[in-house]
């Protein structure tokens, strides 16, 4: 069955129209409007998107179809148009599905919130904006949906606009992606000065007229390819929260939680990275720009995953994984194993949304703390949500046969099949930052399970003063008047229903979309992202399908391998600190004080990004008020106009008005002509 392009307008605009409903008539349809009208349009969205990748497992044709002409000027075209293969299938169903949870999670997470209708319109047109993002089959539509996440993120990071810390961090979000996107506009600007035209499908099939060089520096040709890939590359630096582009992502905790968990599973921060993706064929052309996205990668996959071994805040140890996974993304990316990329991207959504919806779970039944010092032997309170994070800590770390292992393990295997092959510095640092981003992610992720769930109920003692919750806005009992309490089931149901592809999705896909295998070993055909994304016929990923021999045999070996040993490291580390011997950590933490107050600083990339490019800019700002006020007005447009005044007061003095006073001047002025003209002759 062929896909519909009506079956495409509905699914992005059901969403969009459910916005609309729940933010301009959200006080007559009521709360209860609200939600039905939002999540009606993201399960009608869901529905048929599910339908369209099932379509196109079936044989049905890509879609590649322009609905309509934005504008035509000087022959250059941009359309409304969609591109729906495999992988926009895909990114849509992940979107819709996790979008859907999230917005019936949040009947219950923001039941007792005064901007209930608002939230709701705020998440469905974040929704809306996603899928015009992956389904654009232009650079303009691309770009419209880019900047359309970046603006309702920065509503939602500051939904709770009376906290001065929600407005900060929703003001750096959207500074700091600003700086990415201005890279992001350049790249386009590159496609369309040498290839002449936004079209995806056309760009693409003339790709080799960006072979050429360009001098950027005098003396310094640079490769077109490498520098339009790099330009594209800063922009999902931005949007996917790379070293140093990252800064925002954490501070976007200051959103409730369920916006926490769209951002960071399965919209926003996933926007970077399948751009470079769908990109494939322009970045297959740089050895220099995949290096260069190889380091970003491999540091922030490291060192913002050892970050989050000192925090406290239960969300913000979340969001540091998050920066961590992006990295590992990011990696995958710079080694060319694109279907990787993408294939980790897929089974972070589901386990990421489970661990921030869960977290904010704990949040409600902690009655709204989030520090995990204030916590402890929850598991008893809250079995489901006990039970649900488990799922999702162990999809995290890479646990054999679940959802995270086979795709983060992918990504190891390529990486090192990279440095292997390349061999060199850059190659190596990529492979073992990966590879030992599995004990820090490991160690983390079991601190949070410990602090949290085990341990004392350090709930019942007093909360200090200076605390402040995800709700703080509106309550003040911080948990300490209350039991701790399961969550109610609109708020438990999103968990399971995430909690199972994290345990699944990995084992019944990796064969097809990586290998073109199915999940014996057997020969499938071709590949699932073949004809998507470009997949080099002799690259990393079709070394590692040669090794492939099913996802049960690739489950089992997984346990004779370094990264399941190093996860094995971490978790037992932080069994010993955290659960053991809990008194460890503290003294640890007096032991280490040096890189412990690094980490906490953040290695200074806040100060960098605060007191450098926006105090810089603040200064700059200043310097400029003071020269337009005292150089251009007070000494060259008000000084000029003084010393006129000044000049003219002086000169009006010889204007006596009497007729002796003319006589005079003019005596002297005659006498003053006679002798210049005979001092003129003599010389003569």
């Amino acid at each position: 069955m062929d896909i519909s392009i009506t079956q495409l307008v509905i699914i992005v605009l059901a969403p969009l129209l459910g916005s609309i409903l729940a933010g301009i008539f959200g006080k007559v349809i009521g709360r209860i409007g609200a939600h039905v009208a939002t999540i009606a349009g993201v399960g009608i969205s869901c529905a048929l998107s599910i339908g369209v990748l099932w379509n196109l497992l079936h044989g049905a044709a890509p879609v590649n179809h322009d609905l309509y002409t934005w504008f035509d000027v000087g022959g250059l075209q941009a359309h409304v148009g969609f591109m729906v293969d495999n992988l926009t299938a895909m990114m849509m169903v992940v979107v819709t599905f996790v979008s859907l949870l999230v917005h019936v999670y949040t009947i219950g997470y923001m039941a007792d919130d005064d901007g209930y209708q608002r939230f709701f319109s705020y998440i469905s047109l974040f929704t809306f904006s996603m899928l015009m993002l992956v389904m654009s089959n232009n650079f303009v539509q691309l770009f419209f949906g880019w900047e359309a996440v970046g603006l309702v993120s920065y509503l939602l990071i500051g939904f709770w606009f009376k906290r001065p810390t929600a407005i900060f961090a929703n003001l750096k979000a959207f500074l700091v992606n600003r700086v990415g996107d201005f890279g992001f506009l350049l790249g386009i600007a590159g496609i369309v000065a040498w290839i002449g035209t936004l079209d995806y499908a056309t760009a693409f099939h003339n790709v080799d007229k960006i072979n050429g060089t360009v001098e950027i520096l005098r003396g310094h040709p640079w490769s077109m390819a490498t520098v339009i890939s790099i330009c594209l590359f800063i922009g999902a630096m931005g949007k996917s929260a790379q070293v140093p582009l990252h800064v925002w992502l954490p501070d976007s905790m200051e959103g409730p939680t369920p916006i926490s968990a769209l951002i960071h599973a399965a919209t926003m921060v996933t926007a970077g990275i399948f751009m470079v993706a769908r990109m494939s064929p322009i970045f297959n052309l740089s050895p220099v720009a995949l290096d260069f996205i190889l380091v970003i990668g491999a540091t922030t996959a490291f060192f913002t995953g050892l970050i989050g071994i000192v925090q406290n805040d239960i969300k913000r140890v979340i969001a540091y994984s998050t920066l961590s996974q992006l990295g590992y993304m990011t990696v995958a990316l710079g080694v060319s194993a694109y279907s990787a990329a993408v294939f980790h991207l897929m089974t972070h959504a589901f386990f990421k949304a489970l661990l921030f919806l869960a977290a904010g779970s704990v949040i409600i039944g902690m009655h709204h703390e989030q520090d995990m010092r204030r916590m402890g032997g929850l598991r008893k309170y809250m079995p489901v949500t006990f039970w649900t994070s488990l799922v999702g800590t162990l999809a995290l770390i890479g646990t054999p046969f679940f959802a995270g292992f086979y795709s983060k393990d992918s990504i190891i295997d390529a990486a090192k099949e990279h440095a292997v092959e390349h061999g060199g510095f850059i190659a190596q640092y990529g492979y073992y930052a990966v590879l030992l981003g599995a004990f820090v992610t490991s160690f983390y992720s079991f601190r949070l399970l410990y602090l949290t769930f085990f341990g004392k109920e350090r709930f019942r003692e007093v909360a200090h003063d200076d605390h402040h919750g995800d709700h703080a806005h509106g309550h003040d009992d911080h948990g300490h008047a209350h039991e701790p309490h399961e969550s109610p089931w609109v708020v438990t149901l999103p968990l399971i229903l995430l909690a199972i592809p994290s345990i699944v999705i990995g084992y019944l896909t990796i064969g097809p979309m990586l290998h073109g295998k199915t999940m014996g070993g057997e020969e499938a055909g071709k590949s699932f992202f073949d004809g998507a994304i470009q997949l080099p016929a002799h690259g990393v990923m079709a070394k590692l399908g040669e090794e492939f021999h099913g996802s049960l045999q690739m489950a089992l070996h997984g346990f004779t391998q370094a990264p399941f040993w190093l996860t094995l490291a971490g978790f037992a580390l932080a069994t010993w600190m955290y659960l053991l011997k809990p008194e460890v950590a503290a003294k640890a933490r007096k032991m280490f004080a040096l890189p412990v107050r690094i980490l906490e600083d953040k290695y200074g990339f806040d100060k960098l990004w605060i007191n450098g490019f926006a105090g810089g800019s603040v200064l700059l700002g200043r310097i400029s008020r003071w020269f337009d006020s005292r150089v251009i007005d007070d000494f060259l447009v008000n000084g000029a106009a003084r010393e006129t005044r000044e000049a003219a007061a002086e000169i009006r003095k010889m204007q006596t008005g009497y007729l002796y006073s003319y006589a005079f001047a003019m005596i002297i002025g005659l006498i003053l002509l006679l002798a210049w003209l005979i001092k003129s002759g003599a010389g003569a």
